[in-house]
């Protein structure tokens, strides 16, 4: 019997949002709406330009895969997540806050010395993200941080595109998903980001192998993997990689693939302020929902909404309680 619902793998970050204009990302040379790899001093020099004269969010574990995985949990969904802390501060704020989503994680002996991947998201008035991460420990994420036997517990093993940057990251995604295939596990991965599309298509391919049973991306990152300007093209193109997969299409909605139909689900107008996390909700909500014994359709509209609820307030994440709310309106609709 199943002990988990989903296991994911990913980095383990500590977010801080702060409000921007684009002219200060022009002044500081960062590029919209991706994420990008930081040393720590640079990373520090950002936060020293912004941090006189604008606010900063509170602090909140992060990192795209936990971020699915403590929605996952939250939503109801039994969960599992291996990530690589540091000794310090950050690492026990980051540890706790998995406690405390109720999601189970892999601590192999004493932490390390080092510093806990930390996470600079800039958020600009069309509520466009803008992510400059220092991977701190997390750079050496590895196979050691891997809980096999946790692995071959799940329904579903969840692997962030965010991986392929690391070597060593990579290749414990790619060892994950081995064990997932070799135990009757479903493999599902994120393509997490343009940028991890454009430069690391490779990686990318390599980690998933001859194919997953799930994956999730928006349209930029469909498109770019697929190398075609068309979304009826990409759609086509996933097909031979992916059993089942979503396209999130942000105001648009998105586009869910059960495996034999493509199914068109709304989106929910809202005021959007912060799209930080929407695709990690995205993804949560969904394998939640698909591991519920929800419709793939169904599974998409849950997914959505609750998109559309953590676009409109600032943080990747929602409060413990609005879950259960999404997904009794979900239900009752």
């Amino acid at each position: 019997m199943q002990q988990y619902h989903v296991y994911g793998l990913g980095a383990a970050l500590v977010d801080t949002e702060i409000t921007v204009t684009d002219q200060n990302l022009a002044d500081l040379g960062v590029d919209k709406g991706l994420m990008t790899l930081v040393d720590q001093q640079r990373q520090q020099q950002l936060i020293d330009y912004l941090s006189d004269h604008l606010i900063a969010a509170r602090r909140a574990s992060g990192g795209s895969a936990a971020n699915t995985i403590i929605a996952s949990s939250y939503f109801g969904a039994s969960a599992f997540y291996s990530c690589k802390v540091a000794a310090d501060d950050n690492g026990a704020f980051y540890l706790q806050d998995l406690r405390a989503a109720g999601v189970d994680y892999h601590h192999n002996g004493a932490l390390e010395d080092g510093i806990t991947g930390k996470c600079l998201v800039m958020i600009t008035p069309d509520a466009e993200r803008s992510m400059n991460t220092f991977l701190g420990i997390s750079e050496a994420l590895s196979i050691n941080e891997l809980h096999e036997d946790a692995v071959k517990a799940s329904q579903y093993a969840y692997i962030e595109g965010y991986l392929v940057t690391s070597d060593s990251g990579r290749a414990a995604a790619i060892r994950l998903r081995e064990v997932a295939e070799e135990n009757g596990v479903k493999t599902a991965i994120s393509l997490s980001d343009p940028a991890m599309v454009e430069f690391f298509r490779d990686g990318l391919q390599e980690m998933m192998g001859s194919g997953v049973d799930l994956l999730f991306c928006n349209k930029a990152e469909a498109l770019g993997f697929t190398a075609t300007d068309s979304l009826a093209a990409a759609v086509e193109s996933l097909k031979a990689v992916a059993k089942n997969f979503a396209i999130t299409l942000g105001a648009d909605g998105a586009l869910v693939y059960d495996g034999s139909q493509l199914i068109e689900i709304d989106a929910h107008a809202v005021e959007a302020i912060d799209s930080n996390g929407a695709g990690d909700m995205f993804a949560g909500a969904y394998l939640y929902a698909i591991t519920h014994g929800f419709s793939a359709r169904q599974a998409g509209q849950l997914a959505s909404y609750a998109c559309s609820v953590v676009v409109s307030q600032y943080g990747p994440r929602l409060r413990p309680q609005q879950h259960e709310e999404i997904r009794r309106r979900i239900l009752q609709a």
